[in-house]
């Protein structure tokens, strides 16, 4: 280890780093490590910020640290993904010096928290970012590839307290690319009753009751009608808000065949849910009413379009975990396994101004959301 304190340079990576790059992290790491095909996505990558720390010499500049943030599209998270110093050259202060310009980069891209995963026996890294003001707020069991644990942390960039996760929402990853609804609904009848397992048996289950059968491509998506018809069949009470009458979904299908399936599916849930007294507004639900409901302690799924997301136009639902001035959080069911771990779906802030585009689908701007409630029967059990 290098004992005289030095300066060093700190700048973007580029593509003449990529072997550098790669012997670093064969020097700092024996498992999980990043491929020279993963640093180059990185460094292309307009989602990721991957600085280097290079000694300042004029001859023979050496790469002697790394840290690479991935800035969650459309929701105002980051995440922490890799922070590499050379063995010989810690206790130099890089760690810090690296991490600190990484929280500036993020937060000039307005990503407003900071998330990380760090080995419970990594005692100098914990203290180092605790040092910098982050907190654990979970943690994972069998984490890495050696099956040791990890401590989750997050820092709030924009402001000096961390989020307010008051609302504690469970996550669960859908298992079929067609049951968003489900799963978010799941997850909001498990925030108010944890004794409901959250399992694939009743994530297909509630698909099968809320079904619209046909959508432009592939399987049906889910009713919010049909969503909410099964959620009352199960103990809760349940508020559907709409800002159009007429049947969901229908404007991207040609076929007439599928037309006609898709109004009389819709007409079934509204049937349904009038003689399961299940309530149905019909109104374009803002910011405000959706504060006011999670203020009273409803659970609540939405829509959304994940244009903003992944680039996307397709429906997709998610359960909204809390709020405050600057954001809405939501727990997304959909998990990017490629470049997502569990940690990146959970709580996501996502910018009030962000919020009310993305709760949009579609041409005609469907606008829905689910609101749940224990029903009096199911709170005297």
């Amino acid at each position: 280890m290098v004992s005289t304190t030095l300066e060093f340079n700190y700048r973007f990576a580029s593509l003449a780093d990529l072997d550098a790059l790669v012997v670093l992290e064969n020097n700092c790491f024996v498992y999980d490590k990043l491929s020279k095909r993963s640093f180059r996505h990185w460094i292309k990558a307009n989602t990721g910020v991957l600085l280097v720390a290079e000694t300042v010499a004029e001859l023979n500049k050496e790469v002697v640290g790394y840290g690479l943030v991935w800035c969650h599209k459309g929701t105002r998270l980051a995440r922490l993904y890799s922070l590499a110093i050379s063995p010989k050259w810690r206790g130099q202060n890089i760690a810090k010096q690296l991490l600190t310009k990484l929280e500036t980069e993020t937060l000039q891209r307005k990503r407003y928290f900071l998330r990380l995963e760090v080995s419970k026996t990594n005692v100098s890294a914990i203290s180092l970012y605790e040092s910098l003001g982050y907190r654990i707020f979970g943690e994972f069991s069998d984490y890495y590839e050696d099956h040791s644990d990890a401590y989750r942390m997050q820092k709030q960039l924009l402001r000096k307290q961390a989020s307010d996760f008051q609302n504690s929402t469970q996550w669960y990853q859908q298992t079929t690319e067609f049951t968003c609804g489900p799963a978010s609904l799941m997850m909001a009848m498990n925030s108010l009753d944890n004794l409901l397992v959250m399992e694939q048996r009743l994530e297909l289950d509630l698909w099968r009751e809320s079904t619209t059968i046909f959508m432009t491509s592939g399987h049906g998506g889910c009713h919010p009608v049909g969503l909410a018809n099964a959620a009352k069949l199960r103990g809760f009470e349940a508020k559907v808000f709409l800002n159009q009458q007429t049947p969901l979904f229908i404007d991207g299908v040609r076929s007439l065949h599928k037309k006609n399936i898709m109004e009389r599916v819709h007409q079934q849930f509204m049937e349904n849910a009038d003689i399961q007294k299940v309530g149905v507004e019909f109104c374009d639900i803002d910011q405000l009413h959706l504060t006011r409901l999670l203020s009273e302690g409803y659970a609540i799924i939405m829509l959304i379009s994940t244009y903003r997301l992944d680039g996307k136009k397709a429906p997709h639902w998610v359960t909204i975990t809390g709020f405050d001035e600057l954001c809405f959080y939501v727990n997304d069911p959909d998990l990017d396994e490629k470049y997502q771990l569990p940690i990146d779906c959970q709580y996501l802030p996502i910018s009030r101004e962000n919020f009310d585009k993305m709760s949009m689908f579609g041409s005609g701007k469907l606008r829905t959301a689910v609101a749940l409630k224990l029903s009096e029967s199911t709170r005297a059990c």
